[in-house]
C-alpha cells in the first residue's frame, strides 16, 4: 500500500485528466446497459401475439437509439483512451524527475557499490510501468466495480433467484486473488530485478567495449551477456506461468455462471415462469457481470507489475543523501576569499580504516598549496572535502572562517573550480562542453579560457571547430585533448577556488610546459589546491604538504622539504633518477 501511497502523490497534479477518464469510463457503463436491453425490447416486440404499425416505430425508435449510443460509446471512448494517457504518462515524467532529481542529491558515498545500469533501469523500466497502473489499472477498477454492482441491479430485476445463482463462482475469484497476489508481485519485482541487472551489465560492456576488444574478451562477454539475458527471460517466464495459470482459472470460473445459468434459466423459460426476452437479456447482462471480473483478473496483473516497479523506486528514494544540507543552511553572497583551514580532519569510507587522521592544514587566500604523496595516501579524498563531495568523520573544514557543513551546497560549490584526475566529457559539442562551467558565458570568454588552457590551437582545427562533436566521454578526442578542454572548462567557471588533481597527467612535456605557464598566471588571485605526482610542477608552490600513511607528514616549501632530507627529498631523487610519475615507487606506502 505504501507504494499506491507514493504513485497517487504524483497523480494529484492530474486530477482534470483523471476525472474526465473516471466520468467517461461511468458514462460507457450506462451506454453499455442500454445494448441488452435494446435487445430485450426487439424480443419482446417479435415474440408478441400481434404486430401493428405501432411495432414498426417501436423498432424504429430502438435502432435509431441504439445508433445514438454507439455513437456515443466511440466519443467517450476516446476521451478515456486519451485523458487516461496524458495522466499516466504525466505521473512517469513527473516520478523520472523526482527520481532524477534525487540521485543528484545523493552523495558520492552512494554511488561506490553501484552500476550505472542498475539505476537507470530503476529511473526508466521500474517507473515505465506507472502509467499502466496509474491510466488503466486504477479506473479499470472503479469502473468495473461500478459495473458489477449496476448490472447486479438489473439482475436483481430481472430474476432475483437467477442473480442469487449467478454469484455461485465469485468466492472462487477471491480465493485466487487472494491466493495469486502472494507469488505475482515477488515475481514481478524479480523481473525487474533481473532487467536491471541485464541493463547493467550491458552499459558496462558497452562503455568497455575496446577493452573487450583489446583483452579478446568478445567471446567470454558474450556468454556472460547471454546468462543475464537467459536470467531475465526466465524470470519473466514464471511471472508470465503464474499469470497464465490465473487467467483460465478466472475465465472457467466465469463459466459456471453461464452453465448455472443455462440449467436453471433454460428449466424457468420452459416452466414459462421467465420470459424468453428476460433470458436473452440475463444472459446478455450475465457477460456484462462477469466481464468486470475477468477485467480485474487483467488490471490485478497490471497493479503487480506496477507495484513491482513502486517498490525498487520507492526504497531509492528513500535513500537518504549522506551529505546535505542543514535546515539553516546559510548561502554565501558573492566571491568568497577563499582562506581555507583543516582543523583536525579525520575521514574514512563506510566502515574501512581511516584514510585521513588527525589533519591541521591552513591555506590562506590566493596561495598555491600542493598535496603530494604516494598513491593512495588520500591526496584526491582530501581535495574532495572541500566541495563536500564527502564529509569529515571527525574535526571541520572552513571556508573564510565558515564551516563548509553550515553553507548552501550550491553556493559553496559555485566558489570551488575543479579538474578532476578522470576527465569526464558530455557526448555534445566542444562548445557545449566549455560552457558546462559557465553557461552565460560569452563566445570571448569562452575562447579567452581555452587559449589560457592551451586548447584553442587544436579546438579550430577540428572539422567545426567549436561545433565539433567530439562523442561520448569525449572519444574522438586525445588524452591530452580532453584534459586541455577540462582545464578551459574549470577556468571559464572563474570560481575563488581551483583545485586541479593531476591537471596536467594526460599531456606531453611540450604542452604540459605551456599549460603550467599558463595555469601559473592564471593562479593569481585564486587560491589553488595542486594535486600532482610530477613533483617538477609544483616547485614553486607556496606550500607543499607531503601525505603519507594517513596523514601529514611533511610541509613547507620545495627548498625546505628538500633540506629536511625526509620522505619529500626521497620521493624527489627517485622521481628524478627513474623518470617515472609519483605514486609508482615505495609500494611500502600504497597501504590505501
Amino acid at each position: 500500500m505504501k507504494s499506491l501511497k507514493f504513485l497517487l502523490v504524483f497523480a494529484k497534479s492530474y486530477k482534470l485528466e483523471l476525472s474526465l477518464t473516471i466520468v467517461s469510463m461511468f458514462m460507457l457503463v450506462g451506454v453499455q446497459l442500454v445494448a441488452p436491453w435494446i435487445v430485450r425490447e426487439m424480443i419482446a416486440i417479435v415474440t408478441a401475439e400481434g404486430i401493428s404499425s405501432e411495432s414498426y416505430t417501436r423498432v424504429g425508435q430502438l435502432a435509431l437509439l441504439g445508433l445514438v449510443a454507439y455513437l456515443l460509446r466511440a466519443g467517450l471512448q476516446f476521451v478515456r483512451s486519451y485523458m487516461a494517457h496524458v495522466a499516466g504518462w504525466g505521473v512517469v515524467a513527473d516520478a523520472r524527475r523526482r527520481i532524477y532529481a534525487h540521485l543528484q542529491r545523493l552523495s558520492l558515498r552512494f554511488y561506490e557499490d553501484k552500476q550505472t545500469g542498475q539505476l537507470m533501469s530503476r529511473l526508466v523500466n521500474d517507473s515505465d510501468l506507472f502509467e499502466s497502473l496509474i491510466a488503466h489499472a486504477v479506473p479499470d477498477v472503479l469502473v468495473n466495480v461500478l459495473t458489477f454492482v449496476a448490472v447486479s441491479v438489473v439482475l436483481v430485476r430481472l430474476n432475483w433467484q437467477l442473480m442469487l445463482l449467478s454469484l455461485l463462482p465469485v468466492p472462487l475469484l477471491v480465493l485466487a486473488v487472494r491466493g495469486f497476489s502472494k507469488y505475482v508481485r515477488p515475481a514481478f519485482r524479480q523481473r525487474q530485478k533481473e532487467l536491471g541487472e541485464l541493463n547493467a551489465t550491458l552499459n558496462d560492456n558497452l562503455s568497455g567495449i575496446r577493452e573487450i576488444k583489446a583483452f579478446t574478451r568478445e567471446e567470454i562477454e558474450s556468454q556472460r551477456v547471454g546468462d543475464r539475458i537467459d536470467r531475465y527471460r526466465d524470470s519473466l517466464l514464471h511471472a508470465l506461468r503464474l499469470m497464465a495459470t490465473f487467467h483460465p482459472f478466472v475465465e472457467f470460473a466465469s463459466s459456471l455462471g453461464t452453465i448455472v445459468l443455462i440449467y436453471f434459466g433454460g428449466r424457468l423459460a420452459l416452466g414459462q415462469v421467465l420470459p424468453v426476452a428476460d433470458l436473452v437479456a440475463f444472459f446478455l447482462y450475465l457477460d456484462l457481470f462477469y466481464q468486470p471480473v475477468r477485467a480485474l483478473s487483467g488490471a490485478f496483473e497490471n497493479v503487480q507489475q506496477a507495484l513491482a516497479g513502486a517498490d525498487r523506486v520507492a526504497d531509492l528514494l528513500n535513500e537518504d543523501p549522506e551529505v546535505d544540507e542543514g535546515p539553516n543552511a546559510i548561502e554565501l553572497i558573492g566571491r568568497a576569499m577563499g582562506a581555507i583551514h583543516f582543523d583536525d580532519v579525520s575521514f574514512r569510507y563506510s566502515d574501512g580504516p581511516k584514510v585521513l587522521s588527525s589533519i591541521d592544514l591552513d591555506i590562506p587566500a590566493n596561495s598555491v598549496v600542493a598535496l603530494v604523496g604516494p598513491t593512495g595516501v588520500g591526496k584526491t579524498t582530501l581535495a574532495s572535502l572541500i566541495p563536500r563531495f564527502y564529509d569529515v568523520c571527525e574535526g571541520s573544514i572552513t571556508l573564510d572562517g565558515r564551516d563548509v557543513r553550515d553553507l548552501t551546497l550550491q553556493s559553496l560549490r559555485a566558489q570551488i573550480s575543479m579538474v578532476l584526475q578522470d576527465v569526464f566529457l558530455f557526448h555534445g559539442t566542444v562548445r557545449q562542453n566549455l560552457l558546462f562551467g559557465r553557461a552565460g558565458a560569452t563566445e570571448e570568454q569562452m575562447i579567452e579560457a581555452a587559449k589560457a588552457a592551451n586548447a584553442h590551437g587544436f579546438i579550430t582545427e577540428l572539422s567545426e571547430g567549436y561545433d565539433t562533436l567530439i562523442g561520448e566521454r569525449g572519444v574522438k578526442l586525445s588524452g591530452g585533448q580532453k584534459q586541455r578542454l577540462s582545464i578551459a572548462r574549470a577556468l571559464l567557471k572563474d570560481a575563488p577556488v581551483l583545485i586541479l588533481d593531476e591537471a596536467t597527467s594526460s599531456v606531453d612535456t611540450e604542452t604540459e610546459l605551456l599549460i603550467q605557464q599558463a595555469l601559473e598566471r592564471l593562479m593569481v588571485g585564486r587560491t589553488t589546491i595542486v594535486i600532482a605526482h610530477r613533483l617538477s610542477t609544483i616547485r614553486n608552490a607556496d606550500k607543499i604538504v607531503v601525505l603519507d600513511g594517513d596523514t601529514i607528514a611533511e610541509m613547507g616549501t620545495h627548498d625546505e622539504l628538500m633540506a629536511m632530507d625526509g620522505l619529500y627529498r626521497h620521493l624527489n631523487e627517485v622521481q628524478s633518477q627513474s623518470q617515472l610519475p609519483l605514486g609508482v615507487e615505495r609500494a611500502a606506502y600504497c597501504a590505501n
